[in-house]
């Protein structure tokens, strides 16, 4: 079976194949800023930070301590999930643009950190080999994109993603319906965080070498846009939004110079025609359930014409 993932690997281009898991890690770190921002209405401009302690935490697991990949990746997760709950007490207070900043405030200090810490190699950064797994990187990012889209759609739906979506809406409402506004904003920021842990530990363990200058203000927003593109607390919409802005900075490369700027216009034109995201304010669910019905409905009556023939 490994030889054969192994195999197909091979058949792809190797620069397609880095774009590709780039685009299911970009999901994965997508979809934990979803349900900070998209689900519970929490700006937080500070996520690349969470990334970088899951990626300097999954390399020091691989490089100091020879930890199994599987352990090093759960690792990384709880212990950036920690450390998110842990800064949620204080700042989730906050809302609005006191607590986008107090984020960014908080991404500068661990970059700093950091850059400074011998744990980390300073800004020299760490060189982190690749994971001794059988199945080959490609597919395992893939699996854990998989998981994180089940696992935020099944959050989504469940009462307690109910209770964030009450939260966003109106947190006094909320409130006055028994929901505990504190509680349910740590508990979000800590599974946003555990994804963003995941995702910087298999960045980490894909690219081969970390860099703290690596997670600076720009990455963050780089998340952050795409989950107002695909469209504010739409799954399929921050899966289309991580697809579509990883991948376009890659194939504009032919314009040379001017790619970022053909880059940019895009995102301003998205943005005027579609305020609400690629995908926000559509039930994908209930289309295709009517669709279901539309054509179950429109073929009982030839069924009904065939029988009475």
């Amino acid at each position: 079976m490994a030889e054969l993932l192994n195999n197909i690997v091979g058949l792809v281009d190797p620069y397609i194949m880095q774009v590709i898991v780039n685009i299911g890690i970009a999901v994965i770190l997508a979809l934990g800023l979803n349900v900070i921002t998209g689900l519970t209405g929490q700006l937080s401009l500070g996520h690349a930070a969470f990334m970088s302690i899951g990626a300097f935490t999954g390399a020091i697991c691989t490089t100091r301590l020879g930890l199994p990949f599987g352990v090093t990746l759960a690792a990384s997760g709880l212990f950036t999930a920690a450390i998110g709950a842990l800064i949620g007490f204080p700042i989730l207070r906050l809302s609005g643009d006191y607590l986008a900043i107090c984020t960014l405030g908080f991404a500068e200090i661990v970059k700093v950190a950091f850059l400074n810490l011998d744990l980390t190699n300073k800004a020299l950064g760490l060189a982190v080999p690749p994971p001794s797994t059988a199945i080959p990187m490609p597919f395992v990012v893939w699996g854990i994109a998989i998981l994180a889209i089940v696992f935020v759609t099944f959050l989504q739906s469940s009462r307690f993603g109910r209770a964030l979506k009450a939260i966003r809406e109106d947190e006094i409402a909320a409130e006055a319906m028994g929901i505990n506004p504190a509680r349910y904003k740590v508990q979000s920021f800590a599974v946003g965080t555990f994804l963003a842990g995941i995702g910087g530990a298999l960045y980490a363990h894909f690219m081969g070498y970390i860099n703290p200058s690596d997670f600076g203000f720009l990455k963050s927003v780089d998340i952050l846009s795409m989950v107002v593109l695909g469209g504010l607390g739409s799954i399929p919409g921050t899966v289309i939004g991580a697809a579509v802005l990883t991948a376009a900075p890659e194939f504009l490369r032919f314009m040379a110079d001017y790619r970022m700027l053909v880059y940019g216009a895009l995102l301003v034109c998205l943005m005027v025609f579609r305020p609400n995201g690629l995908l926000g304010g559509v039930n994908l669910t209930g289309l295709l359930l009517r669709a279901v019905r539309r054509n179950a409905t429109g073929a009982r009556p030839r069924d009904k014409g065939r029988h009475g023939q």
